[in-house]
């Protein structure tokens, strides 16, 4: 009887215990024997949290190719409304006018910077330095330089029809390369689209120039 009211007295005191642990923690009592079922649901949480960061990151990476590929590439330099307009090359006679006045304007005897439409396609062009040599109406017209020789072999470019004449170097050429410039095609220049003034060439070269068309 005595160990009988022991274990009664000792299974007492144990759950008396647990409430009083549970009161203070606010968590249910474990009990002797038994484990709370949370591995599987840590494990679970876990790896949907790795899922939910792997997606993320996927996500991440997709937003960031469609921002690449979605981001429109710059446009190419739009051309002057001259070029849209470019009447074609002139090809009449030319009467010398050396007037260089470096006020902003183009004058004859100057190299200015403007878009020179291809001789193939007047849709397209390129910025490039221009000698002024005189005027037609509303247009300017000029002769296109060049950094690259091609005197080097004038047979093969008489074939094509061009002609060139070395002009020495300048301060059109930032690089201090030596210039030509093509004898064979006068191009009309829109006054308003000269980009800038680069020089002034001599008299004595402009007069060689204009001789030598």
């Amino acid at each position: 009887m005595r160990t009988f009211a022991r274990i009664i007295q000792a299974l007492l005191k144990e759950s008396s215990a647990r409430r009083n642990r549970q009161a203070r923690t606010g968590k249910p009592a474990r009990t002797a024997g038994t484990s709370t079922p949370t591995t599987g649901k840590l494990a679970g949480s876990a790896g949907g949290s790795t899922g939910s960061a792997a997606s993320a990151q996927t996500g991440a990476a997709t937003n960031g190719d469609q921002a690449r590929t979605s981001t429109p590439r710059p446009q190419s330099r739009p051309k002057p409304a001259a070029t849209a307009d470019y009447p074609g090359d002139y090809t009449g006679s030319i009467t010398a006018q050396y007037a260089p006045n470096l006020d902003g304007d183009a004058d004859p005897g100057e190299i200015v910077w403007t878009w020179v439409p291809f001789e193939e396609d007047y849709s397209q062009g390129k910025d490039r330095p221009v000698l002024v040599i005189g005027t037609d109406g509303e247009w300017m017209l000029a002769l296109m330089l060049t950094s690259k020789d091609h005197t080097r072999d004038l047979e093969r470019e008489a074939r094509y029809g061009r002609r060139w004449m070395d002009i020495g170097t300048g301060p059109w050429d930032k690089a201090g390369r030596p210039s030509e410039v093509r004898l064979d095609r006068i191009i009309r220049v829109d006054p308003n689209a000269i980009r800038r003034e680069g020089a002034i060439v001599a008299k004595s070269l402009y007069d060689a120039i204009t001789a030598a068309l």
